[in-house]
C-alpha cells in the first residue's frame, strides 16, 4: 500500500498543474486566473526540485514546458475554444513522450523495477495510448460542447480513466510480481534484496 500512495503521489504532483487549471476554470470561468495560476504552480514545483538539488525529470520538464507555453498561448489570444483544444495537442505530446520505454520506472518502487520491467514497458505503453484515446476524446467534446461541459465531462474523464488504469496497472504489476517473486528460489530472492537500495 505505501508504494501505491507513493506512486499515486508522485502522478498527482505531476499533474497538480493542470488540474489546478481545470478545477479553477469550472469555479471561476475565468481563463487568464486559470491560467496564471495553473503556470505559477508548475513553475513553483519545478522551482521546488531546483532548491532541493533534485533531478528534474523528464515527464517534469515536458509538463513544464506544456504548462508556461500552452498558457502564454491561451493569454495571448483569450480564444476558449483554442483552451479547449489545448489538452488535446497536449494529451498528444505526452503519448508521443510516453512511447519512450522505461518512463515509467520514476514512478516505481525498486523491487518492481527488478522483477517486473517488461511489465512495467508495456503498462508504459498502455499510458501512451490512454494519452491519445483522451486527444481524441477532448477534441470531440471541445468542438461539439460549451465550455462549461467541456471542463464538467473533460474533468470527470480525465480523473476516472487515469485512476482506473493506474489501479488495474498497479493491481496488475502487484499480482505478477507477486508471483515471479514466490517462482524464485530464495538464494536468488535474497541476493536481490540485498542489492536493492533501502
Amino acid at each position: 500500500m505505501r508504494d501505491l500512495l507513493a506512486s499515486a503521489k508522485l502522478l498527482l504532483l505531476d499533474m497538480a498543474s493542470t488540474f489546478l487549471f481545470v478545477v479553477l476554470l469550472l469555479l471561476t470561468n475565468n481563463i487568464p486566473l486559470s491560467v496564471i495560476l495553473g503556470v505559477a504552480l508548475g513553475v513553483a514545483q519545478i522551482g521546488w526540485e531546483f532548491a532541493r538539488k533534485k533531478p528534474i525529470d523528464t515527464m517534469q520538464w515536458m509538463s513544464i514546458f506544456l504548462v508556461v507555453g500552452s498558457g502564454a498561448a491561451t493569454l495571448l489570444t483569450n480564444d476558449p475554444r483554442f483552451v479547449m483544444v489545448k489538452p488535446s495537442l497536449i494529451y498528444a505530446v505526452v503519448g508521443v513522450v510516453m512511447l519512450k520505454p522505461g518512463w515509467i520506472n520514476r514512478y516505481l518502487p525498486p523491487l518492481a523495477k527488478a522483477v517486473v520491467p517488461d511489465i512495467a514497458v508495456i503498462l508504459g505503453f498502455a499510458w501512451s495510448g490512454l494519452m491519445f484515446i483522451s486527444a481524441a476524446v477532448n477534441a470531440i467534446v471541445a468542438l461539439n460542447f460549451s465550455m462549461a461541459n467541456w471542463a464538467s465531462i473533460m474533468l470527470a474523464y480525465g480523473i476516472v480513466s487515469k485512476a482506473a488504469l493506474f489501479l488495474i496497472g498497479y493491481g496488475t504489476m502487484r499480482y505478477i510480481g507477486g508471483r515471479r517473486w514466490q517462482a524464485m528460489p530464495i538464494p536468488e530472492r535474497d541476493s536481490l534484496t540485498a542489492a536493492l537500495p533501502q
